[in-house]
């Protein structure tokens, strides 16, 4: 659809911006821009509301406070005769102008008359307070300008907006309506701060690791890569599906503690906990394991939730969720074992007793379609323990509490460490929260003859047709032939931490901008 209205056009929406292009014009008869860039903001609606919440309209009146110029969107215009209040919404909030036409003068005044709803303007003068008793700026003589001229109207009482995709679609409408969803986009960003600062106090320093990777580069996760194009070099790019192979390489230049924010990229599907561009912060740490960061995540998280929310107890969908340490471990391998009645007193014996299910077994504790499809894919007692837990157990993880999930088969971790006592295990946790993972870690595999065997494995898997199977990274295992520290790393997913700290269902409600279907003749 055509962002600019149709000559003969009808519909209100067209309408209204065919009225406002015409004040546009009248501004510019009287000599007035409609998108001037020629004044001085000097505070904010919430600097003013601060300095004076306690005077009262007599003490503001005899002491006159300095002059105030502030700017912001009009929400709100009443005209009562030859005074008018405006309602200003500027990044901190909304104040009230009053403008009094012997005040600022007729000329001023008269734009009034041009000024619509959505509308940018700009206000100077002293703090008062109306016969209301609401604090307000009292413009002076010069003190208005109509900025900028919007020609498209805000939606009518938030009409229109009640419908999510319109509000992903539009974030600049929602940003300028909705003041919960502008606290989403603060909290998100005291969020990322929180967990720079974090890490920064730790010694980790933080790096930039490239995004566009060669195919053998496509590692370090379980995914899909989007695919692109370099003209100059005629080579075939992928986008980043994690930062991982990167970082420790890192660590194998004497780095020892680094860190990445870094936006990632996956070809896959799209629900109310996935978007196929999201951000991650992942780190790593050279002499740690992955029970050192267990500590660490349950440190990072909970001071993170507090300087975020105010609290250490946080709601999320109707639970209040406890993220003081110490978080509930679970076993993966003796859930599942639990979930089958594969008895055994060890590990060890319940892998056993698990590796002797047939396929029939495995699938008669479930009934959904697609969950009986993944079932089909696997191959290894591994894959089909990791499918069960994500079937059957983690709909049962503690809902008010994060939890760490523990002892993961080798066969879905092909960059952890073999456990020493189980090689069939590898030392690694997840940590769930709100009923999502929000963490993956595990102690590194720097054995380059292992994670050789382990990519060959990789590529194995991918001619059988497994779509997310890593790519055998040549220069990836030359580093590790050059030796890396035992190490420990983790990856933490920042969009839903901040759909945790904000109450938030769906991801993209703290994506500024999640990838939508195009609208129906969006390009044309």
């Amino acid at each position: 659809m055509s962002e600019k209205p149709t000559p003969g056009a009808t519909s209100s929406i067209e309408d209204q911006i065919r009225l406002r292009e015409e004040k546009a014009r009248a501004l510019r008869e009287r000599g007035l821009h409609p998108y001037g860039n020629d004044v001085r903001v000097t505070t904010t609606a919430a600097h003013v509301r601060e300095v004076h919440a306690a005077d009262s309209a007599e003490q503001l009146e005899a002491e006159h406070s300095p002059a105030y110029a502030i700017a912001g969107r009009v929400m709100a215009v009443r005209t009562m005769g030859k005074a008018t209040f405006l309602s200003l919404r500027d990044r901190t909030g909304d104040l009230q102008a009053f403008l009094k036409k012997d005040k600022v003068g007729e000329q001023a005044y008269e734009v009034l008359k041009l000024l619509d709803l959505g509308d940018l303007a700009w206000v100077r003068g002293r703090a008062m307070r109306t016969k209301t008793g609401e604090l307000s700026i009292e413009a002076e003589q010069g003190g208005f300008r109509l900025l900028t001229k919007a020609l498209r109207p805000l939606p009518e009482k938030w009409h229109g907006l009640h419908d999510v995709e319109t509000r992903y679609r539009q974030r600049y409408v929602d940003l300028s309506v909705n003041e919960q969803v502008r606290e989403a986009f603060r909290r998100r960003a005291k969020l990322i701060t929180g967990l720079r600062r974090f890490l920064d106090e730790r010694d980790f320093v933080e790096v930039e690791t490239p995004v566009l990777h060669t195919p053998e580069q496509t590692g370090g996760a379980a995914a899909r890569p989007f695919e692109t194009h370099h003209n100059a070099l005629d080579l075939t790019l992928k986008l980043r599906i994690a930062t991982e192979l990167h970082l420790k390489r890192l660590i194998v230049g004497g780095l020892e503690r680094v860190y990445e924010v870094g936006r990632i990229f996956r070809n896959e599907g799209i629900d109310r906990k996935h978007n196929p561009e999201f951000t991650m912060v992942e780190f790593y740490q050279a002499y740690a394991t992955y029970e050192d960061l267990m500590s660490l995540t349950e440190e990072l998280v909970s001071r993170s939730c507090l300087e975020v929310t105010g609290n250490l107890i946080a709601p999320y969908q109707g639970v209040e969720i406890d993220y003081r340490a110490p978080w509930p471990r679970i076993s993966m391998v003796g859930e599942v074992a639990k979930a089958y009645g594969a008895g055994g007193g060890t590990l060890g014996e319940q892998l056993d007793a698990l590796a002797r299910l047939s396929r029939e077994q495995w699938a008669a504790k479930v009934t959904d379609r697609e969950d009986l499809a993944k079932l089909a894919r696997t191959t290894t007692t591994g894959e089909q323990i990791a499918w069960a837990f994500q079937a059957l157990v983690e709909p049962m993880l503690p809902k008010d509490r994060p939890a760490f999930v523990l002892d993961h088969p080798i066969e879905v971790s092909p960059l952890a460490r073999r456990r020493d006592n189980e090689p069939r295990l590898v030392d690694r946790f997840e940590a769930f929260a709100g009923g999502m993972e929000i963490a993956n870690a595990f102690s590194e595999l720097n054995d380059p003859r292992d994670q050789e065997t382990r990519f060959r494995a990789q590529v194995e898997a991918a001619r059988r047709g497994d779509q997310e199977a890593m790519p055998y990274d040549h220069d990836y295992l030359r580093a590790l032939e050059h030796g890396m520290p035992p190490t420990a790393g983790e990856g933490i997913g920042i969009d839903r931490l901040a759909m945790l700290f904000t109450d938030s269902p769906s991801i993209r409600d703290v994506i500024l901008f999640p990838l939508l279907k195009p609208e129906h003749g969006e390009g044309a």
